[in-house]
């Protein structure tokens, strides 16, 4: 914007005989037309120092409000001597001029706002404040920047933007109503245009270049490289797991990557950050050898396991199985956490299909390695259950070793359902060692050979041909058991009731009854004595199934229908004698 501007003369009316003397003299002094802009200069402050007088050459002096002299930063910048352009408003009655200064910046500002748009040329301008819709900048007058005009993409923090100067392309204007919309877009646009360009004929494939991610997504990250946007695929940000590009990058952040792949004709450019360093899968194996001990970083936790980072972009999974000796399921999130420093022991390598199993309790010692010294077949322990199952009772041994007692092995004669009818969780038992299997981790105990087997000694107490007697206890459709002692039963198989033949003793025989029996084998290992009662029978016929029903006969009725019958009887006896 100028200081300077041609004065324009009032021209003397050709009608001159209709004025006087006096008025043509009057208008000959009067350089100033209202409305045009003049060049003034200051040579005096008011006393109040509220005005600035000013000199256009017309015939008076005239003031100016020292506000109008204010600079960008609110202070009065004036002094005798300054000279500058004036916007004569209006000439008073009595001869004076009023004059503005910011009237006449707005003009001039006007002119070269026209001369911009026209020319396609570029003006600065201060950022004074958010309004609504954008932003309101200072270019000589009130501009307005609208959001979309404002950068490439979107900014974020636009507070940031105010009191900075820029250039602005004029979109469009109106001087009667004040109006003018900017835009700095336009000249973002038209610079990243030529660097595209430069870029298009000098961008070749295995590039390293500097950019700003402009935009991350689930897949990779968006990159402007200076004159066009490249895309680093997730799988390209980091030879590891990257699980989201947000964990690596912020949006805003200059990186260096590597061009992969420029297809000239879509004009798309794949872009790779872990290009830039050797794949550390190539020597993993040389870093880490098979059975070598060194310490990860746990970087994410699931249920089958942790995943610890040995060096960037090399991972490898501690199984839960692998994480403690114990039997006892614990999550692995129970044991370590996200960001610990875990000592472990590399197991094995698959470079191919880049995975490395890790574990963390081979670093301590196992307990079954002692535990056949500490506990050898044949000794006795004590223990609390820990748990019941249908199947046997778990003993707590110490840590990570539990001993299991069979339920065949919990009574040498007590025929037991379930385990639970006799032990309860919690309670402290003692048990005998039977075997321990290292290779399987399974210790087997015992509670019923704490005590001697009572069949051992069924040979020399009830030997082939001895007679024994015993209760029934139970009548099957093969044969009759009879219990010769507490916890010892006989079979007496139908084939051995009688010298008759006998389809089935159901019917014949009662349990709770006493039978008598002949032994004719016993078999201690197999826990079976057989009985016979057609072994008894002599020519006399004692010791037949006719003996037993006299004996129970005379022993009287041991049936619940034999106690009805026997009652009925005794009562048809009574109402006979008392007819």
């Amino acid at each position: 914007m100028g200081n300077s501007t041609t004065t324009t003369k009032t021209a003397v009316s050709s009608d001159a005989g209709e004025m006087s003397f006096a008025q043509m003299f009057e208008e000959s002094l009067q350089v100033a037309a209202v409305g045009e802009v003049v060049v003034g200069t200051v040579i005096a402050m008011t006393k109040s120092n509220d005005y600035v007088v000013v000199d256009i050459g017309d015939k008076s002096e005239s003031e100016i409000s020292i506000s109008e002299f204010k600079n960008e930063n609110g202070e009065i910048e004036v002094k005798v001597g300054d000279v500058f352009d004036v916007f004569v408003e209006k000439r008073e009655a009595e001869g004076g001029l009023r004059l503005s200064r910011e009237k006449a910046i707005g003009i001039k500002v006007w002119e070269e706002i026209a001369k911009i748009q026209e020319d396609d040329g570029v003006i600065a301008g201060r950022i004074d404040n958010r309004v609504k819709g954008g932003l309101s900048v200072d270019i000589g007058v009130p501009a307005f920047l609208p959001y979309s005009q404002i950068d490439l993409r979107p900014v974020k923090d636009l507070d940031n933007l105010i009191g900075q100067t820029f250039d602005f392309k004029v979109l469009k204007y109106n001087r009667k109503r004040n109006n003018v919309v900017i835009s700095r877009r336009a000249i973002l646009e038209d610079a990243r245009k030529k660097l595209r360009e430069d870029m298009q004929s000098n961008l070749e494939e295995g590039q390293v270049v500097k950019g700003c991610i402009t935009n991350i997504t689930d897949y990779g990250v968006f990159i402007d490289l200076g004159g066009m946007d490249g895309l680093c695929h997730i799988t390209d940000l980091s030879w590891g797991r990257v699980s989201h590009p947000s964990k690596l990058f912020k949006v805003g952040e200059e990186i260096e990557v590597k061009i992969l792949k420029y297809d000239r004709d879509n004009d798309k450019v794949s872009l790779g950050v872990k290009q830039l360093k050797e794949d550390p899968w190539a020597t993993v194996q040389d870093r880490y050898p098979v059975g070598s001990k060194t310490t990860g970083k746990v970087v994410s936790i699931t249920d089958y396991g942790v995943f610890a980072e040995l060096e960037e972009g090399v991972e490898g999974l501690i199984h839960v199985s692998e994480m403690s000796w114990s039997k006892k399921t614990r999550h692995p999130s129970k044991i370590v956490a996200v960001g610990d420093e875990v000592e472990i022991v590399i197991l094995n390598i698959d470079v191919d299909a880049k995975r490395i199993s890790l574990g963390m309790k081979q670093l301590q010692p196992n307990p079954w390695d002692l535990v056949s010294e500490n506990y050898p077949a044949g000794s006795i322990i004590e223990g609390k259950i820990k748990n019941i199952t249908d199947f046997g009772v778990f003993i707590g041994i110490e840590e990570g070793i539990d001993g299991l007692i069979h339920v065949s092995d919990l009574s040498w004669t007590e025929r037991i359902k379930h385990p639970s009818e006799k032990y309860a969780k919690g309670e402290t038992i003692q048990a005998v060692v039977l075997k321990i299997d290292r290779e399987n981790e399974r210790f087997s105990l015992g509670v019923k050979q704490l005590e001697p087997d009572p069949w051992e000694a069924t040979i020399a107490k009830y030997p082939v041909g001895a007679t024994v007697e015993g209760k029934i206890t139970n009548v099957t459709e093969f044969g009759v058991f009879v219990e010769v002692e507490e916890g010892i039963e006989g079979l007496v198989h139908v084939s051995e009731i009688s010298k008759e033949k006998i389809t089935t003793p159901v019917g014949m025989y009662n349990v709770g009854d006493t039978l008598e029996t002949k032994v004719i084998n016993v078999s201690a290992k197999d826990r079976k004595i057989g009985l016979s009662i057609k072994a008894l029978t002599d020519d006399s016929g004692e010791g037949s199934y006719e003996d037993y029903k006299q004996k129970q006969a005379a022993s009287g009725p041991s049936t619940i229908g034999d106690l009805l019958k026997t009652e009925m009887k005794n009562k048809g006896k009574e109402g006979e004698s008392q007819e």
